[in-house]
């Protein structure tokens, strides 16, 4: 990593994404962007199902500009390039992402941003998943669980607050990933160092759609 080149980073809304950003800034990196792919509608998030007014709070709260683009699967590629070459335009030269160890995300990325010309950051690439856990939550990061797989995790985990409890449920449970990192949960962070205030939101009913739970998040309404 180049101390005080400029960066996005590719924002789910969950822990990996603030976990990648905290460490990348800690580390020199500029992160002036936010780049967020979102559903063809604009309703939410395609990575995590997040609403995506709840997306723009947290951007608003971090105090970083969120761009939000629309997108289809079969078309993502395409329009992820659009905007990672479009924020190169403005003078960015790195893209940071969360990943752990999933080699076909690195190969994948390493690809795309190669073909743009994007320098790619993973931050937490093969780190322990327990110590990235205990480390987003001593730094002082909070989250909740906002979507699990049906088959591994039931509508009881959804709201459940990313602490060490948490983690020592988890573990209980050998044949889950710590981190979810095969999808097994998805979570929404709302507060922590790089936020300069807590994300203002609410939580709302609990849904089941296409064997996975979904909390469904509603942006708060100012006083």
């Amino acid at each position: 990593m180049r101390q005080g080149a400029t960066a996005f980073c590719c924002w789910s809304g969950g822990k990996e994404s603030a976990l990648s950003f905290y460490q990348a800034q800690a580390k020199g990196i500029n992160i002036c962007s936010l780049l967020n792919m979102v559903s063809r509608d604009g309703r939410r998030s395609c990575s995590h199902g997040i609403d995506t007014g709840c997306l723009r709070l947290q951007a608003e709260a971090i105090g970083v500009p969120i761009i939000q683009a629309r997108t289809s699967w079969s078309n993502y590629e395409d329009d992820f390039k659009k905007q990672v070459l479009e924020l190169k335009d403005k003078g960015l030269q790195m893209g940071v992402f969360g990943d752990i160890d999933l080699q076909e995300h690195r190969d994948w990325i390493e690809r795309v941003c190669g073909e743009v010309g994007i320098n790619p950051v993973l931050p937490l690439w093969q780190q322990s998943r327990e110590q990235l856990l205990a480390e987003f939550i001593q730094i002082g990061f909070k989250a909740i669980v906002i979507a699990t797989q049906a088959k591994f995790l039931g509508k009881a985990w959804l709201g459940r607050r990313i602490d060490h409890d948490f983690i020592e449920d988890l573990k209980s449970r050998p044949e889950l990933d710590l981190c979810g990192e095969q999808g097994e949960y998805h979570t929404f962070v709302f507060d922590g160092p790089i936020f300069t205030k807590p994300v203002d939101f609410r939580v709302s009913e609990k849904l089941l759609r296409d064997a996975h739970w979904f909390l469904e998040l509603i942006p708060g309404i100012p006083e």
